[in-house]
């Protein structure tokens, strides 16, 4: 399976915010869209950064409250790993067990087009081997 069956499943939309978000405004989107990650991106297609819950916990134990008046691009991840729509799905799911990353950028042509979360690429395994298991069920019957 590619990258591309679970965008066409999920859809396309990425929520993202500009450097200058405060982190304060970044939890609020965080909330509103029930996510764990936001792409930093400064015009929604290009991509600057990716900042999470797990940044702002870290940073927030290291410099207190204060944290939430300064800058996501302060606390973001700037080197982000991405992934394009023709990667295939398991190789993707060993980059993000090996290197511990919960959301991966999809990007075609330099410019942002999706993500996809490791909850993401977890379904559509289960999804794909369900539907195997059915296939050979079938074939065992002789239903096929």
């Amino acid at each position: 399976m590619r990258i591309s069956e679970i965008l066409r499943h999920k859809g396309t939309a990425v929520t993202t915010v500009p450097p200058q978000t405060t982190v304060c405004d970044l939890l609020a989107a965080l909330a509103a869209h029930n996510i764990g990650a936001v792409v930093v991106s400064p015009d929604g297609a290009q991509i600057a950064g990716i900042v999470s819950e797990r940044d702002v916990v870290r940073h927030l134990h290291a410099h207190g409250a204060a944290l939430l008046d300064r800058p996501v691009s302060d606390i973001m991840t700037a080197r982000v790993r991405t992934c394009g729509p023709e990667d295939d799905v398991s190789s993707l799911r060993d980059v993000m067990t090996e290197h511990r990353i919960r959301h991966m950028p999809v990007v075609e042509s330099e410019r942002l087009i999706g993500i996809v979360s490791i909850g993401d690429v977890v379904k559509s395994e289960i999804t794909e081997l369900a539907a195997e298991r059915e296939h050979l069920v079938e074939y065992l019957q002789g239903n096929y």
